[in-house]
């Protein structure tokens, strides 16, 4: 069973929260951010713990390279959430006018801002910038040890399709 801290757009912080589109200085942020939240929910962390060190490299320095992945795309937005000024949240996005699909690769809340439902208004600029674009459908996915991100999918009425296996060779 999923626990989610309920919803509170009372709270202070939530409503002091705005939404830009991200700047290159914000880059190193974003993978802080990255780095501390994706702990526990990160494909790269599970290889990790079962094969150690790759090439002498952890797995958050795979992750944050992420970030740098999503900022390259050219048909690709990057929005941070700022509260008085702090940047405390982001999600990453790219449309793809063929199928009519955006995506979100990557949404991460800095630690003690997580709750306040800034990750939700995050996903529902994502939504508005893919509607915009002419986009028919949006897709966003996460690990099945993700309860988290997986409530605040469902509740925001994204539809779970199928669960993929992800596999490691030893070379």
């Amino acid at each position: 069973m999923l626990h989610r801290r309920p919803h509170d757009d009372s709270n202070p912080g939530i409503t002091r929260l705005s939404i830009r589109a991200c700047r290159d200085n914000d880059l190193g942020v974003l993978k802080a951010i990255t780095a501390e939240a994706f702990d526990g929910a990160s494909i790269d962390q599970l290889i990790e713990r079962r094969h150690g060190l790759l090439n002498g490299e952890d797995w958050r320095a795979r992750k944050v390279r992420h970030i740098d992945a999503d900022a390259a795309r050219e048909t690709g937005d990057i929005f941070v959430g700022e509260i008085d000024g702090e940047v405390v949240g982001y999600v990453t996005t790219w449309t793809d006018s063929a199928s009519g699909i955006g995506h979100i690769p990557n949404i991460a809340v800095k630690a003690g801002f997580r709750g306040r439902g800034i990750g939700r208004r995050l996903i529902e600029r994502a939504l508005d910038g893919f509607r915009a674009a002419g986009m028919t459908h949006a897709k966003i996915e996460t690990l099945a040890m993700n309860e988290v991100g997986y409530g605040l999918y469902t509740s925001m009425g994204f539809e779970e399709l199928t669960r993929q296996v992800h596999f490691l060779k030893e070379l």
